[in-house]
């Protein structure tokens, strides 16, 4: 006898929520229906899955391990019966799609109104996160696709090119820099650098497009900021100067900031719609590119 999609979907979620009440919540199941469940999964398997305690429970080794096979079962399930239903008529029903946050204010708005007028079926859930997570959300199944940027780690991924996206020099107004018409990482390294947070690719990709190394000077904290409005408002406040990518310089006129192409390369990140190799929706994922390129 093999193990049920049901079963293993309740040890997924006993292993995402720590606990059966919680699990079977999830589940929209009783809890001892979830028990059941569970038991039968272990009697069918051999194994002990679950290590109960007072603190609560634990996958044991094995349980680890079905739990993350399942997991990849559940997701190639989900692909099969979306397949299924996209296989004549592309993007409708049901999409999950992942944005970090550099790019959904400046590619979404002019996106959407286009899906909802070509697609009028397609059901569209955004997430909007740092890129190791929605990349990781990708590899288990609880993405259909990501907008990101490249370069980054691919592995078990696969792409469709949007868009490049020029990086650019983000001055206060004034600075001496300003009166450039373009200026040079060395000039740039040499002041005050404001980046994003840790976990921003964006802050990664300008330090490797311009061949700068992270900024901590002589042990020194650096400055850093969580949002690009926010790390806009901290450069035209005159805390330093920072990297724009072009697709959002609209933020820079209203903060009191000018934008100066960084020498003659023209350092860029890569938009792309991403999703898991081997994936059903592989093809909506190459549509989606397509229409979120011509938007």
């Amino acid at each position: 006898m093999l193990p049920t999609l049901r079963q293993l979907q309740y040890l997924k979620l006993l292993a995402e929520h720590g606990s059966f009440s919680r699990a079977a919540e999830a589940a929209h199941v009783t809890q001892p229906t979830l028990s059941a469940g569970i038991a039968e999964l272990e009697k069918i398997l051999g194994a002990s899955l679950i290590d109960r305690a007072r603190s609560g429970l634990i996958l044991t080794s094995a349980g680890e391990e079905v739990a993350a096979r399942g997991g990849a079962i559940l997701a190639q399930a989900g692909d099969l019966v979306e397949a299924a239903r996209g296989a004549a008529d592309p993007l409708s029903g049901r999409f999950r799609l992942g944005v970090i946050p550099t790019i959904a204010p400046f590619l979404l708005p002019r996106a959407l109104p286009v899906l909802r007028a070509q697609y009028p079926k397609l059901r569209l859930y955004l997430r909007e996160d740092l890129t190791h997570r929605l990349t990781t959300a990708l590899r288990a199944g609880a993405l259909d696709a990501a907008l990101i940027a490249l370069p980054y780690d691919m592995t078990g991924l696969d792409h469709a090119h949007v868009v490049d996206d020029e990086l650019l020099a983000a001055l206060p107004d004034g600075h001496p820099l300003s009166a450039l018409a373009q200026v040079t990482p060395e000039t740039m390294d040499r002041e005050e650098l404001i980046l994003l947070e840790d976990g921003h690719c964006l802050r990664d990709h300008a330090l490797a497009a311009c061949g700068l190394a992270p900024p901590a000077r002589y042990g020194e904290e650096t400055i850093a900021a969580t949002s690009l409005p926010t790390l806009v408002q901290m450069v035209g406040s005159g805390l330093g100067v920072s990297f724009l990518p072009a697709m959002g310089a609209g933020l820079a006129q209203a903060a009191g900031v000018c934008v100066r192409p960084i020498g003659s390369n023209h350092p860029s990140r890569e938009i792309v719609i991403a999703w898991r190799e081997g994936s059903s929706r592989a093809a909506e994922g190459r549509l989606l590119a397509g229409v979120i390129k011509a938007a």
